[in-house]
Formats: C-alpha cells, sequence, structure tokens
C-alpha cells in the first residue's frame, strides 16, 4: 500500500509539472519595453489624481473650466485632457477635449492658454464611452 501511494503521489507531481512547464514556456515568450526615466524630470510632472478636479484657467486668470479626466488612447502616445465648461454641480456641463500638452501650470494654476469659456463652448461636447 506504500509503494502505491508513493507512485500515485509521483505521478501526481510528475502530471503537476507538465501541466506548469507550458505555462511558464509561454511566459517566457513575452517581452516588456522599458524605458529608463529621468527621476528629477519625473517629479515636476503632474500625478492625474492630484489634478483631476482641479480649476482651469485662461491667460487672464480667470476659471473657464475643471479638469474632469485624463484620457490615454491605445497607442498611448498623446494623453488627453477632459475640460468641463458651464454648468452646475456637474449638471449640464459641457465636456471638451484638448491634448494634455495644452495645459500649462502657471504658479498654482492649470492654465489653457488661447482658451476662453466662450471658445470651449463652442467646441463639440464629448460623451464619454461607456
Amino acid at each position: 500500500m506504500k509503494n502505491f501511494t508513493k507512485l500515485l503521489t509521483t505521478a501526481a507531481l510528475i502530471a503537476g509539472v507538465a501541466m506548469v512547464a507550458p505555462a511558464f514556456a509561454d511566459a517566457a515568450k513575452q517581452t516588456i519595453v522599458l524605458t529608463q526615466v529621468d527621476p528629477v524630470v519625473l517629479a515636476t510632472g503632474w500625478r492625474a489624481t492630484a489634478i483631476i478636479g482641479a480649476a482651469v484657467y485662461d491667460d487672464a486668470g480667470t476659471e473657464i473650466g475643471k479638469l474632469e479626466d485624463m484620457i490615454i488612447t491605445a497607442s498611448g502616445t498623446v494623453p488627453y485632457a477632459v475640460v468641463s465648461v458651464g454648468g452646475f454641480l456637474g449638471m449640464d456641463a459641457h465636456h471638451v477635449v484638448v491634448a494634455a500638452s495644452a495645459l500649462e501650470l502657471v504658479g498654482k494654476k492649470l492654465t489653457l492658454h488661447g482658451a476662453t469659456k466662450e471658445s470651449l463652448k463652442a467646441l463639440p461636447n464629448y460623451t464619454f464611452a461607456s
């Protein structure tokens, strides 16, 4: 009976290794492209969690909207900023999309150079996909 138990245990171990080995083989095929990042430059960047909900200002320092969200496309090349304009307590707000690079931190104000509340309202309304 002891030999049968040893045989059964050994067979189970071999079967388990045989099932796990293909998973390791597949994992070895994956590649990750890493980019070297300068931490000093990165430290001057924006954390999305810190700026979402922030007021957006025009060149004159007048509030023209709020940063509603950030979107990164599947290609990941250009991040976009969704700015809400108008509305009250989030209702009836007009949402527009601008390249995140169009926003600049001037002092402590997130500024969208060349924009006005009227020019943003004239842009097509952006609707979030479900």
